[in-house]
C-alpha cells in the first residue's frame, strides 16, 4: 500500500515540479521587465507598471487562478485548450504573473541599492549605460537580491498546491483524492515529507549560490 501511494505521489510531485520550473522559467525575465517598466521615466509607463504590481500583490493567488481559468469562458473566450493542458496553462500563466510581480520588486530593490557613486565612476571612466548596468549595477544586484529571491523561490514550491483549485493534479491534489476515495488521511500528510524534500534541496542550492557570490564582499 505504502509504495502504491509512494508511486502515486511521485506522479503529482512530477506535475508540481512542472508548474515549478515553468512558472521561473516566465516568470524571472518578466519580472525584469516589469521592474524596468515600473522605474521608467515614461510616466504612463510606470503608471501601469505599478498598478498591475499593486493588483497582483493586492488580491490572493487563489483568486487570480480562479478568475484566469474561468473569467474567459463566462466572458465568452474559449483561450485555453480543454483538458488538463488547459488547466496547466492557465496555472503556468496565472503564476508567472503573480511571481513576476513579486520578483519586479525585488529586481528594483537591487537595482536600487547599488550606491549611485559606482554609476558615476562608470560614467567617468567612458562606459555606455549598458556596460554600467551589466558590468556595474548588475553584478551587485545579483548579490543582493539572492536572499529574498530564494525566499519567494521556495514559496512558489508550496503555492503550487493551489493549482488543485481547478482540479490541476498536482502533489496536494493526489494526497488528497486518497482521503475522498479511500478515507486514508495519512497521504495527504504523507506529501508534507516530498515538499521537505525539494524545499531542502534547494535551501542547499540558494545556500551554495550565496557562498560563491561571497566574493563581491
Amino acid at each position: 500500500m505504502l509504495l502504491n501511494v509512494s508511486l502515486t505521489l511521485l506522479n503529482g510531485l512530477g506535475t508540481t515540479i512542472e508548474i515549478f520550473l515553468l512558472t521561473l522559467l516566465f516568470s524571472l525575465p518578466l519580472g525584469l521587465v516589469v521592474a524596468f517598466g515600473s522605474m521608467s521615466n515614461f510616466t504612463p509607463l510606470r503608471w501601469l507598471c505599478n498598478t498591475v504590481v499593486w493588483i497582483v500583490r493586492g488580491t490572493p493567488l487563489m483568486l487570480q487562478l480562479i478568475a484566469f481559468f474561468y473569467v474567459p469562458g463566462i466572458a465568452g473566450f474559449q483561450i485555453w485548450p480543454s483538458g488538463d493542458a488547459g488547466r496547466m496553462m492557465a496555472t503556468v500563466v496565472a503564476f508567472s504573473i503573480n511571481y513576476a510581480c513579486y520578483f519586479s520588486v525585488i529586481y528594483r530593490g537591487g537595482i536600487q541599492g547599488v550606491p549611485i557613486g559606482q554609476r558615476e565612476a562608470g560614467e567617468v571612466l567612458g562606459m555606455t549605460k549598458s556596460q554600467i548596468f551589466f558590468k556595474v549595477t548588475l553584478l551587485q544586484m545579483v548579490k543582493r537580491i539572492v536572499p529574498p529571491m530564494s525566499n519567494e523561490i521556495i514559496t512558489l514550491v508550496k503555492d503550487t498546491s493551489l493549482a488543485r483549485i481547478i482540479a490541476v493534479y498536482e502533489l496536494t491534489f493526489t494526497g488528497y483524492s486518497y482521503m475522498k476515495s479511500s478515507g486514508l488521511v495519512w497521504p495527504l500528510f504523507y506529501t508534507g515529507l516530498f515538499y521537505l524534500l525539494f524545499v531542502g534541496v534547494l535551501t542547499i542550492l540558494f545556500n551554495y549560490i550565496e557562498r560563491k557570490l561571497s566574493y563581491f564582499r
